[in-house]
């Protein structure tokens, strides 16, 4: 009997653990200072483009990140999406996207946070996610996607557009 003891409180450690995390509901609980700032880095991120300002846009993703456009050939890596897009940053603003909403999943460890935004754009409305690593000089962007919305009832006549040459 004596050999199923270490078992079993391993099983008990392991049931114990596992509700306290379930206890803390689906999203780690997370201090309210940690959403501003991280709202604050992206804005900032976004306004970087805004006012054309490559070095802080770029400067703010990882060296490996990756930036999904809406085209769907678009897949940058974002030493490749700065000179793509140098022509846009050479003017006095790139694009302006402007977030009306955004919501976060920090991972427990706070290390690594993802955001859903719905954001207004020259395209209309368009839904975005972006990945974030904490890394020693902060937050860096490690993976972004774009996407332009459509209505569910407007889908027929969107795929009609697609088909067009």
């Amino acid at each position: 009997m004596n050999t199923y003891k270490p078992a079993l409180t391993l099983l008990f450690l392991a049931f114990f653990f596992s509700n306290a995390v379930l206890a803390q509901g689906e999203k780690p609980l997370m201090p309210e200072e940690q959403i501003v700032s991280l709202n604050q880095f992206m804005d900032s991120w976004h306004l970087a483009a805004a006012e054309a300002n490559a070095e802080d846009f770029f400067g703010r993703m990882r060296e490996d990140a990756i930036y999904i456009g809406t085209d769907k050939s678009e897949r940058w890596l974002r030493d490749d999406l700065r000179k793509w897009s140098a022509k846009a940053f050479a003017r006095e603003s790139a694009w302006t996207f402007v977030a009306s909403e955004r919501n976060w999943q920090v991972h427990l460890d706070q290390q690594f946070a993802i955001c859903d935004e719905l954001l207004i754009t020259w395209m209309g409305p368009c839904r975005a996610t972006a990945v974030l690593t904490w890394e020693k000089e902060g937050w860096k962007i490690i993976h972004y996607q774009l996407s332009v919305t459509i209505d569910n009832e407007k889908i027929e006549s969107f795929k009609a557009l697609q088909e067009q040459p």
